[in-house]
């Protein structure tokens, strides 16, 4: 009876091998194209895939530091090594030699012109929601500008990441197409929202919880970021990054203008800001905050220490010396002159700044190390900054001070050590 059972078994294994075989074989083939005529390049369609590019922040991606702009060649870092972005001008190099139908294929399926698989740094788990006519758009728009010769560069990956069938196996265990489809339950501005944020903004390509290999996890929890050098804070929790408690006017605020009364942007979302949301229409930009706003609250695991006493009083003496005459003695910093209480600020107040007690205290080293400016934005050219001190302290003194602002002033959040600051320098 054991015997039958472990060959009932070992067949029943071998079955599910097969099938899971089959479906990786599947993703290694290239797919169908969408058949149709090549678009026509008029000017209401080019403004439309403008709009689109813009919404995606799909530049910042393809343009390499001090190079082109669209021309690809800018580093994506993951846990596997370094994904390099394309081409994406009308030069042969780049999209010269594509077709509408192929550059549908790319969005919708995640697959090159010649049918290679895409890594999803290229967020077509998102793009895939986006229809015939939105790609159409995007391509036309693509192709008004001015063509670059740069061949595509070669990922830096390393064994096993840079075979297809790795990147095979994983599109069969999280990557499946799809179309966006309105849901008949909520409004028309919800739906709007809602197309935005999952599909072209791909909000959750970053917003998201880290899974098991690089797996697409929860949509809007928030986690670290690929290449470690940030946090993208979670959506879902008010405490974090949610909206949930805010005014649709205070979430375009921020959305267009970088900053308002509750909080300010940083880091990568303050280049999706100036490159991308700023541009978006105020209808638009409507229609995604209400859809943030009614993300379900789900709040974030944390598990806060209070760090030694020594290094709180560390923390303060240094607190005092580098920090207080910008941010305020009590952590209550800055508003512009003649500025209502409300703000804006011109340096933000540290106490009850949610962006400073998070559950991961990496933004705030970020900042502390490298310093910043906010986006440059129509609603403020000119954004405030923050001086890099990765030069003037040392990694005790960096976590030192990160632990007493997050620890001072009714702040309760978990003290930093100075491995923590190690890593990130």
């Amino acid at each position: 009876m054991t015997r039958r059972l472990l060959g009932i078994a070992a067949t029943a294994l071998l079955l599910v091998a097969a099938a899971f075989a089959w479906v990786v074989l599947r993703e290694l083939r290239p797919a169908p194209l969408v058949d149709g005529p090549e678009p026509v390049a008029t000017p209401a369609l080019i403004e439309r895939g403008q709009l689109l590019a813009r919404g995606g922040n799909c530049m910042a991606c393809h343009t390499a530091r001090g190079g082109p702009p669209w021309a690809g060649g800018h580093p994506v870092h993951t846990p596997f090594g370094a994904l390099i972005s394309s081409n994406l001008t009308p030069h042969p190099s780049g999209l010269g030699a594509w077709t509408a139908a192929e550059f549908h294929r790319a969005l919708h399926h995640g697959q090159s012109r010649d049918g290679r698989l895409l890594y999803p740094a290229f967020p077509y788990n998102h793009t895939t929601r986006l229809s015939r006519a939105d790609t159409d758009a995007l391509f036309v728009y693509l192709r008004t500008l001015s063509p670059v010769d740069r061949p595509r560069e070669s990922h830096r990956l390393g064994f096993p990441y840079n075979q297809p069938i790795a990147l095979a196996v994983w599109r069969a265990l999280f990557f499946t197409p799809a179309e966006h489809r309105d849901d008949p339950a909520r409004s028309a501005e919800w739906n709007r929202g809602a197309w935005w944020v999952e599909g072209v903004a791909h909000c959750a390509a970053c917003h998201r919880e880290s899974g098991v290999l690089e797996s697409p996890g929860l949509a809007l929890a928030g986690g670290l970021m690929p290449d470690g050098a940030w946090t993208a804070p979670s959506l879902r929790d008010p405490a974090e990054a949610g909206v949930q408690d805010w005014s649709v006017e205070a979430i375009v605020e921020l959305l267009r203008g970088g900053r308002n009364a509750h909080a300010s942007v940083a880091g990568p979302m303050a280049e999706v800001v100036r490159h991308g949301t700023q541009h978006l229409p105020e209808a638009d930009l409507r229609a995604i905050a209400v859809y943030l706003q009614q993300v379900p609250r789900e709040p974030v695991a944390r598990h806060d220490e209070a760090a030694p006493a020594r290094l709180l009083t560390l923390g303060a003496r240094v607190y005092e010396q580098r920090c207080a005459q910008c941010h305020g003695d009590q952590g209550e910093g800055a508003w512009a002159e003649g500025a209502p209480a409300d703000g804006p600020w011109a340096f933000p107040p540290l106490a009850g700044n949610r962006a400073v007690t998070q559950a991961s205290p990496v933004n705030l080293l970020r900042w502390v190390l490298d310093g910043g400016y906010g986006p440059s934005t129509a609603d403020h050219p000119r954004p405030w900054g923050m001086p890099p001190f990765r030069g003037l302290l040392t990694d005790e003194e960096i976590a030192a001070v990160a632990s007493h602002v997050r620890q001072a002033w009714g702040n309760r959040a978990g003290g930093v050590d100075t491995l923590q600051v190690q890593r990130l320098r």
